[in-house]
């Protein structure tokens, strides 16, 4: 299993935000090279300012990873913003739980390097997520 340096950083009130141990669980599962990681879990003013500054995007999204070295470990943040996830799982009809477990996954698996953007990628990315969370004792978070 490879080694894991994990923080949580709590930037937001929202209610229901999964315990520090939660996250590390979830990251734990989709992790294949050692890694330093923080989580921020931030509210939807600064989600929406870092998504502007960094993705030119002037709106608050779910997850945002930010990749900061590959050696001698993988390092890096992700940045979860709660009011986004919250709504998110009510308009997907979705545990919220599984909606944070997804996001985590997702963000892990761009600090490996996946990415969406091309359908090839975004099919194996997409794959790879619906396996650890099965993994995780979650269903498909891309069923319908």
């Amino acid at each position: 299993m490879p080694a894991l340096d994990f923080s949580l950083q709590l930037a937001s009130d929202a209610a229901d935000i999964p315990a520090a141990a939660q996250f590390k669980h979830w990251v734990r599962t989709a992790l294949r090279v050692d890694t330093s990681l923080t989580i921020r879990i931030v509210d939807e003013a600064e989600g929406r300012q870092l998504n502007a500054a960094y993705r030119g995007r002037d709106y608050a999204t779910n997850v945002l990873t930010f990749p900061l070295t590959e050696e001698p470990v993988l390092m890096g943040d992700i940045v979860i913003c709660a009011p986004v996830v919250a709504k998110e799982a009510v308009e997907q009809g979705k545990p919220l739980l599984a909606h944070y477990a997804h996001m985590t996954v997702h963000g892990v698996l761009h600090l490996h390097g996946y990415d969406h953007e091309v359908d090839a990628q975004a099919e194996l990315m997409e794959a790879m997520e619906v396996a650890v969370m099965q993994k995780l004792g979650f269903v498909n978070p891309y069923a319908e």
